[in-house]
């Protein structure tokens, strides 16, 4: 039996709690030793300050984007970053809570789906500098499905959007 196609995929990469570059350097290696994933490369990894007013007090963020190859579904590959962070030691507190380990699915081929579980491309990605600069990094060239290009949604965001 033939094994799926390989997609690629784009990891958002976040963490504010511990030794953050430690955690995102071992959860890559994690992501890399996935049945199904093959870790093709990340970005540099950048300082970013936390979002929302839950978030006033805490420690600023290290953030990136994984560049991945993968055979896994959406679904299965979410379960997979789900599994990673909890081994790193993250807890679902509410929206914006500080983590050990953040890992959203950006996107994954061209695929867009719009589930009660997963968003794929991830909805809010388009508004953020820390996941668009890492990502323009990776793939100066990427379009999102929809045809607009990456690099043109980070030059679209107004100069306060924070890094």
């Amino acid at each position: 039996m033939d094994s799926p196609p390989a997609v690629v995929a784009y990891v958002g990469l976040g963490s504010n709690l511990g030794d953050r570059e430690a955690t995102i350097r071992s959860a890559l290696a994690a992501l890399a030793a996935l049945p199904g994933v093959d870790a093709l490369r990340a970005s540099t990894l950048r300082e970013s300050v936390p979002w929302g007013d839950a978030c006033l007090g805490q420690p600023p963020y290290l953030n990136g984007v994984a560049e991945i190859r993968t055979s896994l579904s959406p679904g299965d590959l979410l379960g997979a970053l789900l599994r990673v962070e909890a081994r790193f030691g993250r807890t679902r507190g509410g929206r914006w809570a500080p983590r050990t380990l953040d890992l959203d699915l950006l996107l994954y081929g061209d695929l867009v789906l719009r589930g009660p579980d997963l968003e794929v491309p991830h909805p809010r990605m388009a508004s953020r500098r820390f996941v668009l600069e890492p990502l323009v990094e990776l793939a100066p060239q990427l379009l999102m499905p929809d045809g607009v290009p990456v690099k043109a949604l980070l030059f679209s965001l107004p100069p306060d959007v924070p890094a």
